[in-house]
């Protein structure tokens, strides 16, 4: 009984280091860490950025596998909403400039002005999108549905 939980231990973490190496090599891939730090002028942190992708991810982890309750009310609900926000927006931008999909698509249409409030309007659909999807089911919307 013992070797099968030894067995099983081992594949889960040889899972678990291949899967958070992939993504950190993903992330580092892509240059979100270089680029946020050329755009905000703080290259002299950028180690600090560095620390602070692993301690999320390594807490991240913990918090999956021991779950617990963290009482912050809703002004903390919100502060954790915004930075998980400014993530996911910081990612998608990357991954989108690494892609050059903006670029490409503003050269096929034939776009010359108006670049930045096509982005602003990108940045506002997506969170709109993520504040219905997160408020929605919480509220009693039934008479909604068809």
């Amino acid at each position: 009984m013992l070797i099968k939980y030894l067995i099983l231990i081992s594949i889960g973490l040889a899972g678990g280091l291949s899967i958070a190496g992939g993504t950190f090599a993903f992330i580092v891939m892509i240059g979100v860490l270089p680029r946020l730090a050329g755009r905000t002028h703080t290259a002299w942190a950028s180690w600090q950025y560095e620390n602070m992708v692993i301690a999320g991810g390594l807490i991240g982890n913990v918090l999956y596998l021991f779950p617990m309750r963290i009482p912050v009310g809703y002004v903390g609900l919100g502060i954790y909403g915004i930075f998980c926000g400014i993530y996911v927006g910081c990612f998608a931008m990357a991954l989108a400039e690494v892609l050059n999909i903006i670029p490409i698509f503003s050269r096929r249409i034939k776009l010359k002005v108006g670049l930045p409030i096509i982005i602003t309007a990108i940045a506002i659909g997506k969170a709109l999108g993520s504040f219905y999807q997160m408020v929605i089911p919480v509220l009693n919307l039934s008479w909604l549905k068809p």
